[in-house]
């Protein structure tokens, strides 16, 4: 299986600069536009199905994406959906560190579960669809989560993510293989892993 991991399209809050997490909202014309932009760019190669997380603005994104290659859009999965951030949610991230110096948000889903979470995403993916060529659209930090727990690196090392940016994976010999990184091969991204954390990183 190749799969593509899609960070979905621009919203307000990001353009904003505010922590969104599982706060549901919308894409802005900016990030449909992304959408289409990213699904020209994905339409160079064969794709067979779309899936998404289900909120919105991943939704919306995996739906563009599949009408724009002519490929079906899949069942949402849960396990796709943003890192909760609780009580930070709608917080501008330069005001995070003067509210919250330890990021320790009320009632948010603790960072070490986020990657595991995403790796059952991907094996539950694969289990669905089998040997396919298949696009996920999710989220940031969720994605920069799942690359890390199969790479063995801290998720906070990771470069953020760009909106409607891929990172591609290979599943093989029932292991994943990450390719590129945001469309960066990970041989070059991979040089910066064991690096000090910038917090611009932490946005989601």
């Amino acid at each position: 299986m190749l799969l593509a991991l899609i960070r979905h399209g621009q919203t307000d809050w990001n353009l904003a600069g505010r922590m969104q997490g599982r706060t549901d909202i919308p894409l802005n014309d900016t990030g449909r536009e992304q959408a289409r932009v990213a699904a020209s760019a994905l339409a160079a190669e064969p794709w067979d199905a779309v899936v998404s997380s289900p909120l919105g603005r991943a939704r919306e994104t995996a739906e563009i994406i599949a009408s724009t290659i002519g490929v079906p859009l899949g069942s949402p999965y849960d396990e796709l959906i943003e890192q909760d951030f609780g009580a930070a949610e709608g917080t501008l991230v330069a005001e995070l560190d003067a509210r919250w110096p330890d990021r320790d948000f009320a009632d948010k889903e603790p960072d070490h579960e986020v990657g595991p979470r995403g790796i059952r995403a991907l094996e539950r993916i694969a289990r669905d669809h089998g040997r396919v060529r298949l696009l996920a659209v999710a989220h940031g930090t969720l994605i920069r989560h799942a690359l890390a727990a199969i790479t063995g690196h801290d998720a906070r090392h990771y470069p953020r993510l760009d909106n409607a940016s891929s990172s591609m994976l290979r599943f093989t010999d029932a292991s994943w293989q990450v390719l590129t990184v945001g469309g960066a091969e990970f041989a070059d991204v991979r040089r910066g892993l064991d690096g000090p954390v910038d917090p611009a990183r932490l946005a989601g």
